[in-house]
């Protein structure tokens, strides 16, 4: 079993990312192809996969659903390639969710905001703390949307939760990062979570959070291991040409439609030959148009 410490030592270097969750033409779960997926992808070099994580369109999932995208990613990478699930919803539904990505053998669950109601503190609190002590494997907890834990709500998490061992920020609060990482120390690890996380990698780095996760691993895994590779290596004029060439222009592109930062990914991946099907309402698929100027990006990237 993979104990809590044991990933928190695995998400603390490398890149990471969410493959796709691949769906019929019926927007039905397809196993073989996302099986296929996860094949293609490890040779890479991810350090792990997030499996129906939110580039794994997990809101749209329903529990059996969920049940069968993370057992399919455990048997495809059993061995070779650590699988951490995604988690969420309200605390009973996200306790179901963890429980069952215990059961199925995941190194750990992602907590991904409960969504729709905001939440006090102490609310945030209390949901965090009910689903790390329903199971013993290591929680990492998404600070994004209705989820902002303030440093103090963490204080008392990392006091209460000893498998609490992670922290990624999906918000972006430079003076709220650098309290958390100042106050809590090494008590977490560190993930960048904005989308497109490539373009705040550099940030991120100089706030004491060297490590991200990565969406367009999904259909441009050499650039993107490029791009980490650099960033590692503090080679800026690397990063710099990349941000340029294909990072800048394609987050233009993804901010022209609401809910693209997976569409535009599941349409990356249907460009350069691995499609994963179309995304499942409410999101909505690329325009034409628009897939035309993605693959125009991609093709300036070469071979993948």
């Amino acid at each position: 079993m993979t104990t809590p410490q044991d990933l928190k030592k695995i998400i603390s270097y490398g890149l990471l990312s969410f493959p796709l969750t691949d769906f019929d033409g019926q927007l039905r779960f397809a196993p073989k192809p996302f099986a296929e997926r996860l094949e293609w992808l490890m040779p890479y070099g991810a350090t792990a996969l997030f499996a129906a994580g939110g580039t794994g369109e997990f809101f749209s999932l329903e529990p059996q659903e969920y049940g069968e995208v993370v057992r399919t990613a455990i048997q495809t990478c059993q061995g070779r390639m650590p699988i951490i699930a995604g988690a969420g919803g309200g605390t009973t539904l996200a306790i179901r969710y963890a429980q069952e990505a215990e059961r199925l053998g995941a190194q750990g669950i992602l907590l991904l905001p409960h969504y729709l109601t905001e939440a006090t503190q102490e609310g945030l609190v209390a949901h965090i703390e009910a689903v790390c002590k329903c199971v013993q494997f290591g929680v990492i907890v998404y600070n994004r949307a209705g989820c902002r834990l303030t440093p103090e709500s963490l204080l008392t998490l990392a006091d209460r939760c000893p498998n609490l061992i992670g922290f990624k920020d999906g918000i972006g609060d430079i003076e709220s990062f650098v309290t958390i990482r100042r106050k809590l120390g090494d008590r977490f690890a560190y993930l960048g979570g904005l989308p497109t996380a490539e373009v705040f990698a550099g940030a991120y780095q100089a706030m004491g959070c060297p490590v991200y996760s990565s969406a367009v691993f999904n259909f441009i895994p050499r650039t993107a291991m490029e791009f980490y590779n650099a960033h590692h290596a503090g080679d800026t004029a690397t990063t710099n040409r990349l941000l340029d060439e294909f990072f800048l222009p394609y987050i233009a592109l993804r901010n022209q439609g609401q809910g693209y930062g997976v569409s535009i990914v599941k349409a990356g991946a249907t460009l350069v030959g691995h499609t994963a099907g179309p995304v499942r309402p409410p999101l909505s698929d690329l325009k034409p148009a628009e897939m035309d100027q993605l693959g125009q990006l991609i093709a300036k990237l070469g071979a993948q």
